[in-house]
Parts: C-alpha cells; structure tokens; sequence
C-alpha cells in the first residue's frame, strides 16, 4: 500500500474569479474546496509547488488524502482538477470529504503485468490491447484498493480479461458489473498484430511501368513547348 499522500492548506476568505487569480499570481497557491461529508463546504488554498508534487503520484487521483487545514486532518479524496490549457499549472481543485461509514466512488488503475513475457506475444505474434485504464469502484475508505493486476503471462492470442475476471477485494463492488451482466466489458486482450503485405513483383512492376510513362509525357510535353516556342521565334 502506497503512503498515504499528505497537503497543507489554508482558510480562505476572498473568493471570486479576480481573487483567484491574485492568489495565483501573487501567492503561488491554488484555490480549492472541500466539500460533503454532511458538513458546510470550505474554500481552501494550498501551495502550487507541493500539490504538483503530489500529483505525480498515480495514487493521488484513487486513494484517500489527507488535507491538514489549521489543526484538522481531513480525510478526502481528489473529484475535480483545473488545469491551465497550455502551461503547467494547476488553477484549482476540488476535494470530496469522506467518513468512514459512507461509501465512496472512485476510479482504480488498472496494472498489466508480464507484457513481455505474455504467451500470444512472444510465441504467437500478437500484441497487447489495453481498452481499460481505470475501473470505477464503490466501497467503505478501508476497503478501497490501490490498483487492479492482470497477469498477462499466458495469454494467447485471442483471450481477453473482462470486468468479471479481476480479482476484486471483499466490500468492493465494480460499478458496470452492479448495472448488469450486459455491462461487462473486457479490460485486455491479445490480439493478433496486423502486418503490412509487402508488395508483389507484380505491383512492383506495374509500378515501374506508370513512372516510365509518366516520365514519357513529361518529355513528350516538353518537345511540344520547344516547338511551340520555335514556331513563336
């Protein structure tokens, strides 16, 4: 299990468009909320340099984090991020606040392991189709887990992985599969790889033939512009 990820914020009191950018540009924070957990919303502001860093963890956006505001811990998890469309830059974030006795909705990365080694493509020319890169969740925050593995080692070409296959923990439910059996997807499949058909003599040489008379015209055009330019002289 991977360390619980940890921010610091603050109370904020000015909100509004104008004063988002302020704190932005002046400041080097990014306003944020929380909000749920049966209590009133809280306009937060946390520092850009230490939430990048944090979002370069895979388990920032699945797990539970803990928000330190003033001398409260805040359980959460991560529902909405901002992003500025062309820099690297965070303009806010929206953090849901759980309780231990609520379930909660959340995405799951999906981890394949031995693609390398996997049977359909090493022996059989395949290749790996990954259709599934997170698998929504509904659980208690104890029970939530940290990412799904498919072992794709012997897999052949032709065999696939759906929603009903992953090894899910008890208390953990996959949101498609509750809808019905229906909504079973598949999350990995070996497929074969598609080669590129070399081209035949045949081809090859009507090809050569075109250029030649391509070429033909060309100068067939030419000595008629020569002569075209003689007549004018």
């Amino acid at each position: 299990m991977a360390d619980k990820i940890v921010l610091s914020a603050e109370p904020r009191s000015d909100v509004g468009k104008g004063a988002s950018r302020r704190l932005r540009r002046l400041t080097a924070r990014v306003p944020g909320i929380i909000y749920g957990g049966g209590q009133d919303p809280r306009n937060i502001s946390l520092s850009h340099r230490e939430l990048l860093k944090a979002m370069e963890a895979e388990a920032f956006y699945s797990q539970v984090l803990e928000v330190k505001l003033g001398g409260e811990a805040v359980s959460t998890i991560v529902k909405d991020v901002q992003r500025h469309p062309s820099k690297p830059q965070v303009l806010h974030v929206d953090f849901q606040r759980i309780r231990a006795d609520q379930e909660i909705t959340v995405n799951i990365p999906v981890h394949l392991l031995n693609e390398e080694e996997c049977k359909g493509v090493r022996l059989e020319n395949g290749r790996v189709a990954h259709h599934i890169m997170e698998v929504e969740v509904s659980c208690l925050p104890a029970a939530l887990p940290e990412y799904f593995e498919i072992d794709l080692a012997d897999l052949s070409v032709g065999d696939s992985v759906y929603l009903s296959g992953l090894a899910v923990p008890e208390g953990v439910t996959l949101t498609q599969l509750a809808l019905g059996e229906d909504h079973d997807q598949p999350v990995v499949s070996i497929e074969e790889a598609r080669i590129m058909e070399e081209e035949t003599d045949d081809d090859a040489e009507a090809a050569s033939d075109a250029e030649v008379d391509a070429e033909d015209g060309d100068d067939a055009d030419k000595d008629g512009d020569d002569e075209e330019a003689d007549d004018k002289d």
